[in-house]
């Protein structure tokens, strides 16, 4: 039997009176690719911040691996890499500086971090490595913050929106090293609100306004629901939420 690696448990997360994540529950297996898919505003991020202690919970709780996730939180940040949807790189220091630093936070040893800086040389040209990353292509961009957020080689990876704004191809680019990743045993969530990425995951969880609404894989989900896309199920369940 597969294991779960991550269990949530009634997460809620309140700003004030309002209710960003609304008691959500749900679990991710070992080796398993799940899709977060909701609009802008649904609580994806909130929820995986989280998870990932850079916010501190209402109410629920948050087991990974068996650990508690903010009562052992130092041991749980050194299996887990976070690709985050704005802030993954700073914008003022290039590529290679970027990787040094991250590099340094991670403890990785000046050695490993001067392999890193050679590595990304053979993908990427050294001028575009060279530049202020707030200058680079935003698909160049989501390239090194990837590469950057797998440097401690994490267990557990979460890609918060990591195709948003790019084009196709660099879309299907990281699809293939989303499933590249899978086949090392990593286990992956991955948010979008590109409703056609989602069926490239193993499940899927729709949320909105905080609420999960949806749970399961993509095609037990369509005959479930006697849909025949996942436009067509994610629209019939905003529409029955609202």
């Amino acid at each position: 039997m597969v294991e779960n690696v991550i269990e949530v448990t009634n997460l809620t997360k309140k700003f004030g009176s309002f209710t960003a994540v609304n008691a959500v529950n749900f679990t991710i297996k070992k080796g398993e690719i799940l899709g977060f898919l909701g609009p802008n505003g649904a609580g994806k991020t909130t929820t995986i911040k989280m998870i990932n202690g850079l916010l501190k919970i209402t109410a629920g709780q948050i087991q990974i691996k068996g650990m508690d996730a903010v009562k052992q939180g130092k041991e749980v940040k050194k299996i887990m890499g976070y690709m985050s949807q704005k802030f993954s790189l700073y914008p003022l220091l290039n590529s290679l500086e970027n990787i040094e630093f991250f590099g340094g936070i991670s403890g990785l040893s000046r050695a490993r971090i001067k392999e890193k800086q050679e590595e990304i040389k053979t993908g990427i040209d050294l001028p575009v490595l060279e530049q202020n990353t707030a200058d680079i292509p935003p698909g160049i961009r989501q390239k090194i913050s990837l590469f950057v957020c797998l440097m401690p080689d994490p267990e557990i990876i979460f890609l918060d929106e990591p195709t948003s704004g790019v084009d196709p191809e660099v879309r299907r680019d990281f699809w293939f090293e989303i499933y590249r990743l899978k086949t090392q045993g990593k286990t992956i969530l991955v948010s979008t609100h590109n409703l056609d990425e989602v069926e490239y995951a193993d499940r899927v969880l729709i949320l909105h306004r905080g609420n999960l609404l949806v749970e399961g894989e993509p095609d037990q989900l369509l005959k479930q629901h006697n849909k025949t896309s996942i436009e067509d199920l994610f629209k019939d369940a905003i529409e029955n939420e609202e």
